[in-house]
């Protein structure tokens, strides 16, 4: 008898919706979505900044909570749920799942679309398109359907769509940095014909090389956060959301606003 698939449980954080998964079963949820093209399912890997972002700006909520996968992709979100009672299984990074995402397309050839990143110097190509000169090195067989900058204008959102769709892409990551790919995603949906697109932030500057990520022991230990303000101490002001966050919901707790 064929084993029917199971909903992940749903815990609320401050008024995002993750789902309580592992890395593996986040992995095989991804999976399930890209074989259903029945319509655009999507992706998001919030941390506790894009929620503190919801709780300042309510609307985020209905951008956030749109998507059919939500992963917790910071030790913050883990610690909130702690508090809260409603423990999360644990930390699923968004840039290990998309690695993941490409090693499995390399198999099935289901092609990507990589949109967002820096663009085109004199000296180098586009971000998107390292990044994806470097994961076709990394798995060969990989079908990068096309890539495109992250330098737009609202005018050009049609156009862009019309590009992935004419790509042929199956997979489109999304790496605006938060919360623009998610506005963008959910603003889109309906124009794209991919199966699964993801939020992925700055997964493309790893992926490219340009950005490097933070050494194992950070990694194992969740202090990715502290190594990336030790390499760009310009966000400290961006880190002063996780204590702002963590604090806020030991006050508040599970309210999803600060009022």
């Amino acid at each position: 008898m064929k084993q029917r698939n199971v909903m992940p449980q749903k815990i609320n954080i401050r008024g995002v919706y993750f789902d309580n998964v592992t890395k593996d079963e986040a992995f095989e949820r991804v999976k399930e979505l890209i074989r259903d093209d029945s319509k655009v399912s999507v992706m998001y890997t919030p941390n506790s900044e894009i929620v503190q972002c919801c709780i300042d700006d309510e609307s985020m909520y209905g951008v956030i909570n749109s998507a059919d996968l939500i992963i917790p992709d910071g030790i913050g979100v883990v610690y909130a749920s702690k508090i809260l009672g409603t423990p999360l299984k644990q930390k699923v990074a968004g840039v290990e799942t998309a690695d993941l995402i490409a090693e499995y397309a390399s198999k099935t050839g289901d092609g990507i679309f990589i949109f967002g990143g820096g663009k085109a110097t004199s000296e180098r190509p586009c971000v998107a398109r390292l990044a994806a000169d470097k994961l076709c090195e990394k798995y060969p067989g990989l079908v990068i359907s096309g890539v495109r900058d992250g330098y737009f204008s609202d005018a050009d959102n049609q156009s862009i769509a019309d590009e992935i769709n004419a790509s042929g892409a199956k997979i489109l990551f999304v790496c605006l940095g938060a919360p623009k790919q998610e506005k963008w995603i959910y603003d889109n949906r309906d124009k794209l014909k991919v199966s699964f697109a993801a939020g992925l932030g700055g997964s493309v500057d790893v992926f490219a090389g340009t950005v490097k990520r933070a050494p194992d022991f950070f990694v194992k230990t969740n202090l990715e956060w502290f190594y990336r303000l030790i390499k760009q101490p310009t966000r400290a002001g961006r880190m002063m959301n996780l204590p702002r966050f963590l604090f806020g919901t030991v006050i508040h707790k599970n309210r999803g606003h600060e009022g």
